[in-house]
């Protein structure tokens, strides 16, 4: 076994002081109007023809030198921290370059009440950066507590912390430089194929199956609560309309829409929790069997998701997280895995004697071969075939 050196990230909550939650906010609100300002001024550019697409550097450069001189009144911009609002600056630089490469849309301008910008902090001198098994210590901040203990590495290296805002609560991704096992010399057992459902999860060729969490019980009910918390909160945007239109005031209250808001962002984010946590210890189990190779179909989820029927299942399914996940930890492992083109007819084809089926609809849940006779679990036949499968591409 040998040992190398790269980089991990760990995420944890924080439990920030009023002042730190001051600070924080302070940072965010700068990066957000920073991130809309190069958008704007970049679009207005392109608008008027007056000068061509200006990039992230000379932004930050015109920012510091001419905008700062020009607009006295607002030096509350470097009040905060210099290296969040350059990175906030090189987000939307980014953003804006895959906009014009025609990789993704037009980048949209973030709001108050929308999701929170990032507040990026990088080690800049040794003492800046440092991890203690109840509290860490962050640039701009001095020391927080976390509220995981003896999660974080202590004795690792941090490079940067990042800390995000999300329904109401704090945290803290860092970027470590440790020391981990190279996994590519223990001994390995055969490959194994993973056939991806809406039914069961996923379903492996050696017999596991795991079942899809969100028709279980306590996935339903979180679902439920959902659908209630956001009805809850459709009626409170249209009663602010209302008076709105009866007092013709744009100033109304807003303090319950701001807590029902809230409770609906609570809500989205435990539901994701859940998936999540149960996908990881999916990863977690199919990995630990340290198989020579795994294999996986190349789904080409954003059609499956024009089926209307399925259009939602296949959504909370969160396919491209799973194989996220699985591409990290098979390289951590040094497991190889093997992407199937996703024309490859796994489901229609007889794992036995290689016969089509042509004829096989979504809803035969069992395959019965006319050749050889072979009656099997669809899904199970399936992942026998991407096991065997020869016409592969690997992943990294």
């Amino acid at each position: 076994m040998k040992s190398i050196c790269r980089h991990k990230a760990y995420k944890v909550e924080l439990k920030p002081t009023s002042k730190q939650i001051q600070t924080i906010k302070q940072t965010m609100g700068v990066c957000r109007y920073v991130y809309n300002f190069f958008i704007g001024t970049n679009r207005n550019n392109y608008r008027n023809g007056s000068r061509g697409y200006m990039s992230g550097y000379d932004f930050s450069k015109w920012l510091n030198n001419d905008y700062r001189e020009a607009n006295p009144d607002k030096l509350w911009i470097w009040e905060v921290s210099s290296k969040a609002v350059k990175k906030a600056i090189m987000n939307a630089d980014t953003a804006y370059r895959n906009y014009l490469k025609g990789k993704s849309g037009f980048p949209n301008f973030k709001r108050r009440n929308g999701r929170p910008v990032s507040m990026y902090l990088p080690r800049n001198n040794p003492g800046d950066l440092q991890v203690e098994r109840h509290r860490v210590k962050i640039p701009t901040l001095g020391w927080v507590r976390i509220k995981e203990y003896g999660y974080v590495p202590c004795q690792a290296k941090a490079v940067s912390v990042t800390i995000t805002k999300r329904a109401g609560r704090y945290f803290a991704s860092f970027l470590f430089e440790v020391s981990t096992v190279n996994h590519a010399s223990i001994t390995q057992t055969e490959g194994i194929g993973i056939d991806l459902g809406i039914k069961s999860f996923a379903v492996i060729s050696d017999a596991r199956t795991y079942p899809n969490i969100n028709k279980t019980t306590r996935t339903r009910k979180l679902i439920r609560r959902l659908k209630r918390e956001q009805r809850k909160f459709s009626r409170k945007i249209r009663k602010l309309k209302q008076r709105k239109e009866e007092t013709a005031s744009k100033k109304c209250k807003r303090s319950n829409l701001n807590k029902q808001r809230h409770k609906v962002q609570r809500a989205y984010m435990r539901l994701t929790n859940k998936r999540h946590d149960y996908i990881k210890k999916t990863v977690h189990e199919i990995v630990s069997t340290r198989p020579e190779y795994i294999v996986i179909e190349d789904l080409n989820v954003s059609g499956m998701m024009k089926n209307r029927h399925l259009s939602r299942a296949i959504a909370e399914s969160e396919f491209h997280y799973l194989r996220t996940l699985l591409e990290r930890k098979c390289r951590e492992f040094g497991i190889e895995l093997r992407i199937v083109d996703r024309f490859y007819v796994s489901s229609k084809t007889c794992s036995r004697c290689g016969h089509i089926k042509k004829d096989l609809c979504l809803n035969d849940r069992v395959y019965e071969c006319t050749e050889c006779g072979l009656v099997i679990d669809r899904d199970y036949n399936a992942a026998l075939n991407l096991k065997h499968c020869k016409k592969y591409r690997t992943a990294g």
